[in-house]
């Protein structure tokens, strides 16, 4: 008889880095979630592309990048090294598609990258590496942002449930982060949210609190005083640019995990 050892969010993490302040957060926050027994992995891109526009000396560009490229993982490896123990790896390419094809290589079951401040209407435009990631990534996204010393965050986790088994998802990730890094966790519920059902939701945590008011006006005042987010992923998918956990993830003013159900 086989034996199957629960996975959880947090069991084989993949952190997309660059050489912006934004990748140094995003790996510290990697080294802090990723479980003890767990993998993580520091990924920075090596976009040849960026090479190939016209006026551009080849050869410099490419070895300016491969630089910028090592500076980022050296960067993230001296964030989160002391967190958790950690491998680098410099890959070729697009930055999001290869953030996707190392996840798909390790089985991820979270990434993790930083928010460079861009508007989710700006981000839909460019193509930004979370919006790509938000859309087709098939583990949990955790958008990290704010300032975050990795001895104390997080502090504060907030979780919006609405009685949908994938809230109850995010409420059972957002329970494991916070009883391991002994964080306070509070889960809200917004009552006026069409889709809430609000008996599975107290059964989901007797505890949580409701408000009446909208799920998107709720979440974004809690995210003005909490370190981290947890949402489910329910109906996000690449044609629902209006999902509640997209807008949560660009909008909120701390780090955003959409959490989405994990297998053995």
């Amino acid at each position: 008889m086989t034996t199957h050892v629960r996975t959880t969010v947090f069991d084989r993490v993949v952190c997309g880095v660059d050489a912006s302040d934004a990748g140094v957060t995003a790996a510290r926050v990697a080294g802090v979630i990723a479980d003890p027994d767990g993998s993580l992995t520091l990924v920075s891109a090596r976009d040849t592309s960026m090479a190939t526009h016209p006026g551009s000396n080849m050869e410099q560009t490419l070895e300016e990048l491969e630089l910028e490229a090592l500076t980022a993982l050296e960067r993230g490896r001296s964030e989160a090294a002391s967190l958790h123990e950690l491998q680098g790896k410099l890959i070729e390419g697009n930055p999001a598609q290869a953030l996707l094809a190392e996840i798909e290589s390790q089985d991820a079951t979270s990434v993790v990258v930083g928010s460079h401040g861009a508007s989710r209407a700006t981000g839909i435009a460019l193509g930004s590496i979370s919006t790509s990631l938000l859309h087709q990534a098939p583990c949990s996204v955790l958008v990290a942002r704010g300032s975050v010393d990795a001895g104390r965050w997080p502090r504060r986790i907030v979780v919006g449930i609405d009685g949908s088994d994938d809230s109850a998802s995010a409420f059972e990730a957002a329970s494991a982060l916070a009883d391991r890094l002994d964080a306070h966790l509070l889960a809200v519920v917004a009552t006026r949210d069409a889709r809430v059902d609000l008996a599975a939701a107290r059964r989901i945590s007797p505890a949580c609190e409701e408000h009446d008011t909208k799920a998107l006006d709720l979440l974004d005042h809690e995210s003005e005083s909490a370190d981290l987010l947890v949402v489910g992923s329910r109906g996000f998918r690449l044609r629902a640019l209006g999902s509640l956990s997209e807008r949560v993830a660009y909008e909120a003013r701390c780090s955003v995990l959409v959490a989405r159900p994990t297998w053995p």
